[in-house]
């Protein structure tokens, strides 16, 4: 048994978001940070490890710098770290870049008791279409927005949040789950994890390597293939500070009035 989790090294957007010409995110000026809901995709990794003893295998797309990310997965008890990096898959969408993932994970190979674990949604995007999407390519079943896992005889039950409740759900392995932060709370690094995380070094697969899988084809990945575009990324303006009118209501009423009508609000 095996568990992939896929994780994405996000821009820290608490800066100034560094935009190229082509209007697409310069990723590489801008500090980065590991996808916040992908930490709980790892966490639940590494739980289900604790107990059954099975094999965690990080995966993740992007540039080299992503592997300091990788390592620091290893750090807190993940077995090994796959990179995904070519510049062949520079400005996939959710659609390209989730026919990379997929097929990086064939690569891997899974089997009958193997699962697959994303965070819920991308930090930079807040799109929460990839695991989904990995698993239709996959051919996977899928439950979404799990906030509990118990495995039992290859039979996962997971409780899936709600906008109005939570619903009880059973899938049979292999499938693919994502994680949301109400999941677990994140480990911390291990000084053991410290020593051992060179042991093995991080895989890295490049176009060369996957491109005889059927879902790498020159029109299904990079800005080629992806079937959206951002029209402008930006930093949004830095909002006036809120004014506060103090004092009875009925004596503010009449000045607030009269500021709303000064800014033509009313």
């Amino acid at each position: 048994m095996k568990i992939i989790v896929y994780v994405k090294q996000v821009p820290d957007t608490a800066g100034k978001v560094a935009v190229k010409p082509d209007g697409t995110m310069d990723r590489a000026s801008m500090p980065t940070i590991i996808n916040p809901d992908d930490m709980n995709a790892v966490e639940a990794a590494l739980q289900l490890k604790d107990v059954y003893g099975c094999r965690v295998i990080a995966v993740s797309m992007g540039p080299f710098p992503a592997m300091d990310m990788l390592k620091e997965l290893k750090v807190m008890g993940v077995d090994e770290g796959v990179l995904i990096s070519g510049r062949e898959f520079g400005g996939s969408d959710t659609f390209a870049t989730s026919q990379i993932i997929a097929a990086a994970i064939r690569e891997i190979g899974i089997e009958e008791d193997d699962i697959i674990l994303c965070g819920r949604q991308a930090f930079d995007g807040d799109t929460a279409q990839v695991g989904p999407q990995i698993a239709e390519k996959l051919h996977l079943p899928q439950l979404t927005y799990v906030t509990d896992i118990r495995l039992e005889n290859g039979v996962l039950t997971c409780k899936r949040m709600l906008e109005d409740g939570y619903m009880v759900i059973q899938a049979k392995t292999p499938c693919l789950l994502t994680c949301i932060k109400e999941l677990n709370t994140p480990r911390y690094m291990t000084v053991k994890g410290i020593l051992d995380c060179d042991k093995e070094p991080i895989v890295v697969m490049d176009y060369e390597r996957l491109k005889d899988n059927p879902l790498i084809e020159s029109d299904t990945i990079g800005l080629k293939g992806s079937p959206t575009n951002v029209f402008r990324s930006f930093s949004p303006p830095v909002k006036d500070a809120g004014q506060m009118l103090e004092g009875d209501p009925k004596d503010t009423i009449p000045s607030l009035f009269a500021t709303l009508a000064a800014k033509h609000i009313i």
